[in-house]
């Protein structure tokens, strides 16, 4: 029992070591990092450290801060009117040539292209290690403030990839994959990030899932639509958001869990509302520094 406990606490050291440096490369991202950086931040030699990382994030870091760094700048290329060789040296490349042969490597077309025309790339979504493998289940113990509030959604479409029999989060990446969330990021949504949506009936073909993920566009958006992607129209609707307080990266199934019961214990009457079961739920990506957030479909009584 000893040594299991030895072995436990061997590893959380570990996954925080590799979530410390994966915390300093987001936070110095555009500044040349090096394993020596990482090695302090870690708290374990350069040659140890890079096994570390390779180990818990399943990439080498200079892969990694690579892929994070070209990722951000095509959301920059998207977003900023702006020249590529600007973003190139602002992300830390050495030339314009190289981040162009790097950029088309990753994504397949030009910086200069796609900045002229953004089209849905597949981005590298860095999650912290903490957020695989030390995931705490989730306990009542202490129940926190979760904020209520009402948003106004308006007509407009959704872009998503569907699943077959997925409910939730893990069970849509065991039939999809995780790799969606980084094509779906790439695409500029009328909320500003991609969301999950737990579908009505009427939004779901035979033999298609309750759960899917998608990014909310303008009803009039001209843009292309991913192989393997369907479009929905959803119409203008009120929600109540549930807004539960920051949690730790590794808390964060506890952290939805408080505001799942918030939820549950919540009477939209109280605001002038029942339930809308006609318009889908929906989940947007848990961030420990905002708190996860949920909204619910309401409609007047």
């Amino acid at each position: 029992m000893i040594n299991t406990a030895r072995e436990v606490s061997n590893i959380n050291e570990q996954i925080e070591a590799v979530q410390r440096m994966q915390e300093y490369i987001a936070s110095h991202l555009s500044e040349e990092i090096t394993l020596a950086d990482l090695s302090r931040v870690s708290l374990f030699s350069p040659w140890y450290s890079y096994r570390l990382f390779i180990q818990w994030a399943h990439i080498s870091p200079s892969d990694y801060i690579r892929r994070l760094r070209l990722s951000k700048s095509a959301l920059m290329l998207r977003d900023r009117h702006c020249k590529v060789a600007d973003i190139a040296f602002e992300m830390g490349f050495g030339s314009v040539d190289g981040y162009q042969r790097a950029f088309f490597r990753e994504f397949g077309c030009n910086p200069r292209a796609y900045a002229q025309r953004p089209t849905p790339i597949s981005l590298f979504i860095p999650y912290g290690v903490k957020y695989f493998y030390t995931r705490k289940e989730a306990t009542m113990e202490s129940v926190k403030t979760v904020f209520v509030r009402t948003v106004e959604k308006p007509a407009r479409k959704a872009i998503i990839k569907r699943g077959v029999n997925a409910k939730d989060y893990f069970s849509y990446c065991e039939e999809v994959g995780c790799d969606v969330w980084g094509l779906l990021t790439s695409i500029p949504s009328i909320s500003g990030e991609p969301a999950c949506f737990w579908l009505p009936e009427a939004y779901r073909p035979h033999g298609t899932s309750q759960y899917v993920q998608g990014v909310e566009v303008a009803l009039d958006a001209d843009m292309a639509i991913p192989e393997g992607f369907d479009i929905i129209e959803l119409p203008a609707a009120t929600y109540l958001s549930f807004q539960g307080e920051p949690f730790a990266e590794e808390d964060y199934c506890l952290a939805i869990d408080e505001v799942w019961h918030a939820i549950d214990r919540y009477n939209p009457s109280v605001m002038g509302y029942a339930w809308d079961s006609e318009n889908p739920r929906i989940q947007l990506e848990p961030v420990g520094t905002r708190g996860y957030i949920e909204l619910v479909p309401v409609r007047a009584l």
